[in-house]
């Protein structure tokens, strides 16, 4: 069995984990990131939303390789279309808008190119990449590091690391292989669905429709592509509902408010998966291991939104982990909680009380007062003056 030597194993190469290597490689790092896909952003199960913030707190350049559509602010809709629109060209304009000397608030971007960027990015920073590559297992040696095990175009490799980490998204095998408890309640877990589609027309704003006849215990979107293209989509959690998402994505452009609207919409593409509505794990480390992205559960528990808290914690972990193993710190569980604990300062505090207040909302078993609630709750969210502004 050929055996190889890094200081860093990350498995999963989606924003979490790229964003992880590139981080530890630019501190000096040994990495080696893997992936099981041949195809990074495959399949695509996001929207693809994040916030300009998002990308340049941790260094990603803004870039026409794989922005879609640049983003001013937010259309929030109850059941019956009441609108509350957060348009940030008329809230600050001297700051958000189309000029030169003006920015947009945010982007849709392309997975697939968005995905690929941040993989390039890592390694352009030193880090050694390889896709089709299945990871088998790890075992701890404690102060001494790791053995991971992978396989490799049929190959089996095993890897001498200090710390392995976990990006391979939700329900994580790798946290599994440490004894983790990372599998999630149905009713926690949002069976998303949307269409990308042409000839629906879309302002440079994010729509969001709440509300449970469309979206059962989520909510339904509308999104510009730009190029004339949107996606139109929705989570719903499969417990409170008897369809399908499918189901709730036809209903909501044959039946809603928008359904002029959506009359001549022509479905080129249909995308979806599983989007966490739960908690952060509550431990997200052991020895020579961590977890980061999807695979904590760093996703929104309200907005599902999960690529800005990705890129985040990745800034978090590469480079705490570089400090680390640079000033040679053995990678133990009581070491590698100051992961976690730095984490929750920056965003972890934050994500458990949005988590409080969504399972607040669902609580109440007063459909229209829970529509009243979430309409509401999410009409702040989005506000100029909002408490979770990071999340």
């Amino acid at each position: 069995m050929t055996t190889k030597q890094y200081d860093l194993v990350v498995v999963g190469s989606g924003p979490a984990g790229s964003t992880t290597a590139y981080f530890a490689a630019q501190a000096g790092l040994r990495v080696l990131l893997v992936d099981k896909r041949q195809e990074l952003g495959a399949p695509i199960q996001c929207s693809g939303a994040i916030s300009r913030h998002g990308l340049t707190s941790v260094g990603i350049e803004i870039d026409a390789e794989y922005i879609h559509q640049p983003i001013y602010g937010f259309r929030i809709l109850n059941e019956e279309g009441l609108e509350k629109r957060i348009d940030y060209r008329q809230l600050k304009p001297t700051e958000y808008g189309e000029a030169e000397d003006q920015v947009p608030l945010g982007y849709v971007v392309d997975r697939r190119r968005f995905d690929r960027y941040l993989m390039r990015r890592a390694e352009r920073a030193g880090v050694d990449v390889w896709l089709k590559t299945e990871g088998l297992g790890y075992e701890s040696r404690g102060a001494a590091g790791c053995t991971v095990k992978v396989k490799r175009f049929d190959e089996e490799i095993e890897i001498q690391a200090k710390v392995l980490v976990g990006a391979d998204g939700l329900q994580s095998q790798v946290g599994r292989w440490a004894g983790m408890q990372t599998h999630i309640r149905i009713n926690e877990l949002a069976s998303c669905l949307q269409f990308i589609v042409d000839r629906v027309e879309a302002e440079p704003l994010l729509e969001i429709v709440t509300g449970h006849e469309w979206a059962p215990g989520g909510y339904a979107w509308v999104f510009p592509k730009g190029e004339g293209y949107a996606e139109i989509g929705l989570g719903v959690i499969p417990t409170m509902t008897d369809h399908d998402a499918r189901w709730h994505v036809d209903h909501f452009m044959r039946s809603s408010f928008f359904k002029e609207r959506f009359a001549d919409a022509r479905i080129l593409e249909v995308q979806g998966g599983g989007v966490p509505l739960a908690a952060p794990l509550r431990q997200q480390y052991a020895d020579n291991l961590i977890l980061v992205g999807d695979a904590a559960r760093h996703v929104n528990p309200i907005t599902g939104g999960g690529l800005h808290t990705a890129v985040s914690a990745g800034e978090i972990a590469g480079t705490f982990l570089a400090e680390l193993i640079n000033n040679g710190v053995s990678p133990l569980a009581s070491e590698l909680k100051g992961y976690q604990d730095r984490w929750y300062e920056a965003m972890g505090r934050q994500m458990w009380r949005l988590y409080e207040t969504k399972s607040e909302i669902f609580r109440i078993k007063d459909i229209p007062e829970r529509n009243r609630q979430l309409y509401a709750t999410m009409s702040e969210y989005f506000s100029p003056d909002s408490q979770y502004k990071k999340i």
